[in-house]
């Protein structure tokens, strides 16, 4: 296939060009700049500036775009920044290709499982509702963005994803530093579900998602979903270090804001699609994502 990839300089997409181009298909970028070579195609997402030329050559198109939630605390400008990056990013994508005129193509567009929220020890999976908070909002927004594409007979895929796991960045690049000196600890009360799945499995499930017949919203987590406590055990058995001091929830929120509601909130997601079409996974436990994916 050929693809063409926003956002592709963050975590998922730097795993993602390598792991497409491996499987042997053809890796194009989307970048603000002027383009430094053929494989580069410039775009204005803030602007909502995407020529449907651009995007009419490509098989696929996966929309990565948008700050991270993570990043910074939660003031009033950077919530707006979350939604307004996700939103035009998608509008301008969506819009782009509903008017290539091509309905054989796919988008991939990013999301989230902040779709679900905090659901306690709730089992939710694609056919569950959406929460009542800020991410999940975001998200609901986020998704309908592509509504253009869909409209116009362009088969969608919403990459629900879970908290990935990699040695590289992320949520888990945060908390490697921490357990690697001993200081991690079970997060908040530790019983809350944390719904996992490696950078592997991730891009995997991605090109799985590509090439199969697959619409509509899509969980990326693993089917075996563990609660903090559980990850909490398996990452300093890992290291081969302690993990004895808890960190309260009321820390994370003087730290992080309003982002540690998702971090000490949490919601046993199943990825119903992708056990329904045959996807095998290669880390199914905390345990084995660790193994794969974490260097001691």
């Amino acid at each position: 296939m050929k693809i063409l990839i926003s956002g592709a300089s963050g975590l998922i997409g730097s795993a993602l060009i390598p792991h497409l181009t491996n499987a042997g298909h053809e890796v194009h970028t989307l970048v603000r700049r002027s383009p430094a070579n053929k494989q580069e195609h410039q775009w204005q997402p803030e602007t909502g500036l995407l020529e449907p030329a651009v995007v009419r050559e490509f098989d696929a198109v996966i929309n990565l775009s948008g700050a991270g939630v993570g990043d910074k605390r939660w003031t009033t400008s950077y919530k707006n920044e979350i939604l307004q990056s996700r939103l035009t990013a998608t509008r301008a994508i969506a819009n782009a290709m509903a008017d290539a005129g091509r309905t054989d193509q796919v988008l991939l567009n990013g999301s989230a499982i902040g779709f679900y929220g905090d659901r306690g020890n709730e089992i939710v999976d694609e056919s569950s509702a959406a929460a009542d908070d800020f991410l999940a909002d975001v998200v609901k927004q986020w998704e309908a963005a592509t509504r253009p594409a869909a409209a116009a007979g362009i088969r969608v895929v919403l990459a629900r994803t879970g908290l990935v796991v990699s040695s590289h960045g992320g949520a888990f690049g945060k908390l490697l530093p921490l357990f690697r000196f001993g200081l991690g600890g079970v997060i908040g009360s530790g019983k809350q579900y944390w719904p996992l799945i490696s950078i592997t499995d991730l891009v995997r499930g991605f090109e799985f998602c590509l090439t199969h017949p697959i619409s509509g919203p899509v969980n990326f987590t693993t089917p075996l979903v563990p609660t903090n406590r559980q990850v909490t055990k398996a990452l300093a058995t890992h290291l081969h270090r302690p993990a004895l001091l808890p960190v309260p929830g009321f820390a994370l929120h003087l730290a992080l804001g309003g982002f540690a509601s998702g971090i000490t909130g949490g919601a046993d997601v199943r990825p119903r699609v992708l056990e329904r079409l045959g996807f095998e996974w290669k880390y199914r436990s905390a345990a084995e994502i660790f193994a794969g994916e974490i260097t001691r």
